[in-house]
């Protein structure tokens, strides 16, 4: 039980956390596959390696090896978009109409169904907190039928699993 070692690695005083993980877990507004996807692309958007591995232990059996596959791309290609857009949205200026000019293949071909693929990308840039790329997620994610509990369910789960890594690396930190 994969989750279950993550709620138990986590300090008395993140109870509240290891409250979510558990419910978050079985969160129904959300599909099986949804729900794994955002898991996955969360825990990799937080690096936490504990973290990682215990939530790709846990629902990477959930997913085929492509919505598998499909989590890491939205977790590796927001990595490089969350910087990129929220630097142009932040900065202003020129650049939001210059070309990004940076390949982004996979946003168009996932392995998956494209809205699931957004709601993971939403999720991940919730965590990087790039504004621009959660209004657009979002309002894909809206456009393809999600309901804004569904993406609110994501981004949820996003913020537990990112306060839960947090949480473990603060941990890490203060026994080295």
């Amino acid at each position: 039980m994969s989750l279950e070692a993550l709620r138990n690695a986590l300090p008395d005083y993140a109870k509240d956390q290891k409250l979510n993980l558990g419910s978050l877990a079985t969160e129904p507004v959300l599909t099986e596959q949804q729900r794994a996807g955002t898991f996955i692309a969360s825990a990799l958007a937080s690096r936490n390696p504990t973290v990682i591995r215990e939530i790709v232990d846990e629902f990477g059996p959930k997913l085929s090896p492509e919505a598998l596959t499909a989590a890491k791309a939205a977790a590796s290609i927001m990595g490089m978009n969350n910087v990129y857009y929220r630097f142009t949205h932040l900065v202003q200026g020129d650049y939001a109409q210059m070309p990004a000019k940076l390949r982004m293949n996979v946003m168009a071909r996932p392995g998956v169904d494209k809205t699931d693929f957004e709601l993971w990308s939403l999720a991940v840039s919730a965590i990087n907190g790039c504004g621009m790329c959660m209004e657009s997620h979002e309002k894909v994610v809206l456009q393809h039928g999600l309901s804004k509990e569904q993406v609110q369910a994501a981004v949820r789960i996003a913020s537990v699993v990112h306060a839960t890594a947090a949480t473990l690396d603060g941990e890490a930190a203060l026994a080295a």
